[in-house]
């Protein structure tokens, strides 16, 4: 488990805007690591892990994006049936809430990444350092 830097870039929901950003980033040799897009009728919030978060936003802001970063968790979970509930239970019996997540595996994998933001990540801290993921 690490602390990583997601992006939320609040931009117009039309064909071609996701490959602008997209091309934003590749132009300025940032590797997008995770994407998660949340739309709306005439918005939507691309959330992005990157491997250089603060070039990405500096980046993303000349462009004139409004682009606000946060902490999240980027979970390894082992690619076993059930891992994802033990985890999410293990949250709720700390009275942890989930927020969002999102990631995933390939069939090959033997483990893949969740990229979770919680309400409470000190005590998500003390859950993830409990569990063998």
């Amino acid at each position: 488990m690490e602390i990583l830097k997601q992006l939320a870039v609040f931009v117009a929901n039309r064909p071609g805007t996701l490959a602008r950003v997209c091309r934003i980033l590749a132009e300025h040799d940032i590797n997008i690591l995770g994407l998660a897009v949340a739309d709306s009728v005439d918005h939507a919030v691309l959330r992005f892990v990157v491997d250089k978060a603060n070039p990405a936003v500096h980046a993303l802001g000349a462009a004139g994006l409004l682009t606000v970063d946060s902490e999240i968790f980027a979970v390894r979970l082992s690619n076993k049936t059930g891992r994802l509930a033990d985890l999410g239970q293990a949250l709720s019996d700390a009275g942890v809430n989930i927020e969002y997540a999102y990631g995933g595996v390939s069939g090959t994998d033997q483990e893949g990444t969740l990229y979770i933001k919680v309400n409470d990540p000190q005590k998500a801290l003390v859950v993830f350092s409990r569990l063998s993921l």
